[in-house]
């Protein structure tokens, strides 16, 4: 099955493509703006190196959140296009799931959201142990330590190193988005379904306020 991975929802653009578990070829560049400028580029970067034409792709896999507004809204979009265009079926996976696959164990993916909070999850071998959430550092830490009960664990993300201090023995994995090869592996075991983004709060922007008469 050659399915094609994308992630735009941290600060990187990832894509790449899979035949089974064979790497055909992938591209991740770190970015904080311009997801939407270059994400069509580069897949069609990442499908030539692969000697492929998007025609030959069983299924499109994308990071559905949580993550930046904008990003996840772009990545998405660009699936649901291609995935239209070329009558092939979509997977979503959680984008912090994505990030978990970094590491074997305890692991606890965690991106800094701004604001004070951090989007946190934690999976021990594949396996959830709670559902993504918006939590403060201080409740995060807190959770942390209430889920690793004194077990060795792995921090992935951009937050890593704000709960780095809850075990110094943590091993903390630093990445600014989440590895389109992952994504492609674990589509490649699930089940199509429609694309649903998943926010965990509003988004940052806000419309003006309106003038009353």
């Amino acid at each position: 099955m050659i399915v094609l991975g994308l992630d735009t929802c941290f600060s990187s653009c990832s894509v790449a493509v899979l035949d089974g578990e064979r790497v055909l070829a992938c591209a991740q560049e770190v970015m904080a703006r311009g997801h939407q400028e270059r994400l069509a580029p580069m897949a069609r970067e990442v499908m030539a190196d692969a000697g492929l034409a998007f025609d030959r792709l069983d299924r499109i896999a994308v990071t559905v959140g949580p993550g930046s507004f904008t990003g996840l809204r772009i990545g998405i979009a660009f699936a649901k296009g291609l995935a239209f265009a070329l009558g092939r079926p979509t997977v979503g996976i959680g984008a912090l799931e994505a990030l978990a696959a970094e590491a074997s164990g305890l692991v606890f993916p965690a991106i800094d959201a701004r604001r004070g909070q951090l989007y946190l999850q934690a999976f021990d071998d594949g396996r959830a142990l709670m559902a993504p959430d918006a939590l403060s550092a201080e409740v995060a830490a807190a959770r942390l330590a209430e889920l690793s009960q004194g077990r060795p664990f792995t921090l992935v993300g951009s937050g890593a190193a704000l709960l780095a201090d809850v075990s110094p023995t943590a091993r903390v994995i630093s990445a600014e988005g989440a590895d389109a090869r992952n994504v492609a592996r674990m589509a490649a075991v699930r089940e199509p379904a429609p694309l649903k983004p998943l926010y965990l709060r509003a988004p940052d922007a806000r419309l003006p306020a309106q003038t009353l008469p």
